[in-house]
């Protein structure tokens, strides 16, 4: 298949050839479901800790006798029952991984980039080049290209006056085409991805 290349004004120029394998695939909901989730799970630290009975201070010494007082026994200071005292089944660091076959990735990735030309929630454009940091330029080409909501940058390499320039505007996000995750690419609501980017996930995704 063949995508339109536009320039910074919005001016048709060129198409290039993709693979359709990448970008006309029929979604596969489920694959993209996964993946999400790997990724969410994954991002979690699992560093959420709280102490037992064993761990907290104190808990020696029988806190008075067993018997004549009136009040109900205790052993020690350390019981759950106690303020204070420790946590019963609290939670304990663990992971949260969950791996995924690298196919199954690399097809949620694809069946988000599927989805997104086929909603026409993605734009090819000849390059992002920018002489000097300036935001209002970037504000400008959303303007003309008239983009909006959650907006995706997608380049071959990270330039840094594009970063620089991007880094202000709310809901806007720069990254390199073939690090975007599947979580990353169906969290935008519109892909902008210049050429050299394209082509770098064309080769990227290919069948292997």
């Amino acid at each position: 298949m063949e995508l339109q290349i536009v320039n910074k004004q919005g001016k048709k120029l060129s198409k290039i050839k993709v693979d359709d394998s990448i970008f006309g695939l029929t979604p596969n909901k489920d694959a993209v479901h996964r993946a999400v989730l790997s990724e969410m799970a994954n991002s979690r630290q699992g560093t959420h800790s709280t102490k037992s009975r064993g761990m907290v201070r104190g808990g020696g010494k029988k806190p008075w006798k067993q018997k004549g007082r009136g009040v109900a026994r205790a052993g020690t200071n350390s019981s759950p029952i106690w303020r204070g005292g420790g946590t019963v089944f609290g939670p304990e660091p663990h992971k949260y991984e969950y791996n995924l076959p690298k196919k199954i990735k690399r097809l949620a990735r694809k069946s988000v980039l599927s989805q997104k030309i086929k909603d026409k929630k993605m734009l090819v454009i000849d390059d992002f080049d920018i002489k000097k940091i300036k935001t209002k330029k970037i504000c400008e080409l959303l303007k003309k290209l008239k983009v909006d909501g959650k907006i995706l940058f997608l380049t071959s390499e990270i330039d840094d006056n594009l970063f620089l320039s991007l880094r202000n505007i709310p809901n806007v996000a720069l990254l390199k085409a073939i690090n975007a995750s599947t979580y990353d690419l169906i969290d935008s609501d519109f892909i902008l991805i210049d050429q050299s980017g394209l082509e770098l996930l064309n080769e990227g995704l290919a069948v292997k």
